[in-house]
């Protein structure tokens, strides 16, 4: 989830292009979940051996060039990776790095991590569910459902969706010009202080009621986490349940996915799980903080679930398999937005479409991080046989966000291309 702007100190920060652009590439920033991004504040230090385990359930399997996409983000001063790759050679399970600072032990295959905003591709398939079944009208105005909260009546289902409502990210925004407008405590040392504090779905979405539009509803596009928080308003007015208790129903459920959490307040993580690191600066020294714990009701529908890569696997194999939505909604998701940010794809209905060429085709995704120490990948083709699905860690290491597109492309490219690497070129354009 979320900008790199931990630093920003004054009310409206003027940020370059290029910042800007960065702070985009990193983890997705502002098309994941909404607040910093931890290979930029908080990338871990490789252990002394990090070399690559690999579990069992891939015995059998020689596949280096999975190996080699792994080991790069350690070697580049992430904490920790665990990947799952399933494709038509079965399931490949690997790590790297260290599960915890000071210990050798590698992060577990199995573990759970906050997902961040990968939580947007839960919501988008309940909505769209309650949209087959006739109870939500995907062109209806959000205010039929909503009255309450005073939302611009021009204002559709399908623009929470795709981000079109115009609406303020509470966790912070940039204005057209670069000029970056805080939010509520979600970046660097502010949240750190506040990582704890509980808030309700309606108080985040009021917040951001009280900042001006990005632009009229529909006619731009612009990342905000506002949007599915009222995502998660409407589900669980119109069923009239808590959206827990629906995507238990709707998804985890049938899919028996055993380590999906909504964890509401709560902010420990399931074990087995890998620590991540928060790292800052304070009065001149840098400081790192372990978040592994941490409340992420901030972020209530955009980015606040917990899972793992088994889970992740399961539930975007099925999705995109047709096993969750009809074929025409589906469709509907995957219709990308042209003005949508084209850094890892255009933006449908809660999933990125992104060409990775001639040689690979197209690939659907979702990425996501939590205000500090995580990051999650989630990644699919479009009948849903082949996924890529993972975890990061930060650690207590600085971490160059230039090098993190030209690693992400080619774990992606490992996974769905038979290991090619990107193009010079592409990792520039990247940048």
């Amino acid at each position: 989830m979320g900008r790199s702007l931990h630093a920003v100190k004054s009310n409206r920060v003027r940020r370059p292009r290029a910042f800007r652009r960065a702070a985009v590439t990193a983890l997705a920033a502002a098309l994941l979940a909404g607040a910093a991004t931890p290979a930029v504040a908080t990338a871990g230090v490789a252990a002394a051996d990090s070399r690559v385990a690999v579990s069992k359930a891939s015995a059998g399997q020689d596949r280096p060039e999975l190996q080699k996409a792994i080991q790069a983000f350690v070697d580049a001063g992430f904490l920790g990776v665990q990947v799952r790759v399933n494709d038509g050679r079965g399931e490949w399970v690997g790590s790297a790095g260290q599960r915890k600072l000071g210990a050798s032990a590698k992060p577990p295959t199995n573990g759970h991590f906050w997902v961040g905003s990968v939580t947007k591709t839960f919501h988008a398939t309940v909505v769209l569910q309650l949209v087959a079944a006739g109870k939500i009208g995907l062109d209806t105005p959000v205010a039929d459902y909503l009255p309450k909260l005073g939302l611009d009546r021009r204002i559709t289902v399908r623009m929470l969706l795709q981000h079109t409502s115009g609406l303020f990210n509470y966790t912070g925004d940039l204005d057209p010009d670069g000029t970056w407008v805080p939010g509520l405590p979600a970046t660097g040392k502010e949240w750190l202080d506040n990582r704890f504090r509980s808030y309700r779905p309606e108080e985040l979405v009021r917040f951001a009621l009280s900042k001006p539009a990005r632009f009229e509803p529909g006619t731009g596009w612009s990342y905000s986490n506002t949007n599915y928080t009222l995502a998660r308003l409407l589900i669980e007015k119109v069923t009239g349940r808590s959206f827990d208790a629906e995507l238990k129903r709707r998804i985890v459920g049938p899919l028996g996915l055993r380590d999906t959490v909504v964890p509401g307040n709560r902010t420990q993580l399931p074990a087995p799980y890998a620590h991540g690191y928060f790292r800052y600066q304070d009065a001149g020294q840098w400081k790192v903080v372990d978040v592994s714990r941490q409340n992420l009701s901030l972020v209530a529908g955009a980015g606040d679930m917990i899972s793992t890569t088994k889970d992740l696997h399961t539930f975007f194999s099925a999705l995109n398999g047709g096993k969750l939505l009809p074929a025409k909604l589906l469709a509907e998701m995957r219709k990308p937005h042209p003005k949508s940010d084209p850094l890892y794809g255009r933006y449908g209905l809660g999933m990125f479409v992104q060409d990775l060429g001639p040689t690979c085709g197209t690939v659907l995704n979702h990425n996501g991080n939590p205000p500090g120490g995580y990051a999650a990948l989630m990644y699919s083709s479009p009948d849903g046989s082949k996924t890529l699905t993972a975890s990061l860690t930060a650690g207590d290491a600085a971490f160059d966000i230039a090098k993190y597109p030209k690693m992400l492309d080619g774990l992606v490219k490992a996974a769905f291309c038979g290991g090619q690497a990107g193009s010079a070129e592409e990792a520039e354009s990247a940048e």
